[in-house]
């Protein structure tokens, strides 16, 4: 089987899990959409990194998180609106979401992007601990520090008496 066959093949079988993956770091259908096509743009560009990969979804998923992340800093002054309540995001703006499914991605993007990072491949993706540690490159003790610090300021966050907006996980 040639790269380019190889590379259909795992779109036809990795894409939607990652676009899920990615939609619930980036809280935008298209913005994660635009993310794996891009992660599967590069492997096509250069297939043999992909491979040569021992984890190929692993890969695919370290590339599409990466160019998530490149475009979250691109957008940091809307994000920094959203936060402060300048401008709301509300359930009609998402179509097809339920109210609930919405107020969870609100909380999702108050989480600094390492936590929401680690809550979102953990708990949407549902990834084991190790998988999400060796994906973000990080020890598995500060995964699960950081799935703690997530439940605690979600469980916050989606109380009927939210804290106040200055109970933050601070974001780096």
């Amino acid at each position: 089987m040639d790269a380019e066959d190889r590379v259909r093949q795992a779109y036809q079988v990795y894409y939607r899990r990652l676009v899920a993956q990615v939609f619930g770091l980036v809280g935008d259908l298209a913005e994660a959409e635009d993310a794996v096509q891009e992660a599967f743009a590069r492997v096509l560009a250069a297939p043999r990194s992909f491979i040569d990969a021992d984890d190929s979804e692993r890969w695919l998923r370290v590339v599409a998180l990466n160019v998530a992340r490149t475009r979250y800093q691109r957008r940091w002054v809307f994000d920094r609106l959203v936060r402060a309540g300048r401008v709301e995001v509300t359930p009609a703006a998402v179509p097809g979401l339920s109210a609930d499914r919405v107020a969870l991605l609100a909380a999702l993007r108050r989480l600094a992007p390492p936590t929401r990072e680690a809550v979102v491949l953990h708990y949407l993706a549902d990834l084991p601990v190790g998988e999400v540690a060796a994906t973000l490159g990080v020890p598995t003790g500060t995964v699960k520090a950081r799935l703690a610090r997530g439940r605690a300021a979600l469980a916050r966050f989606l109380a009927d008496d939210p804290a106040p907006l200055s109970e933050e996980v601070p974001h780096a």
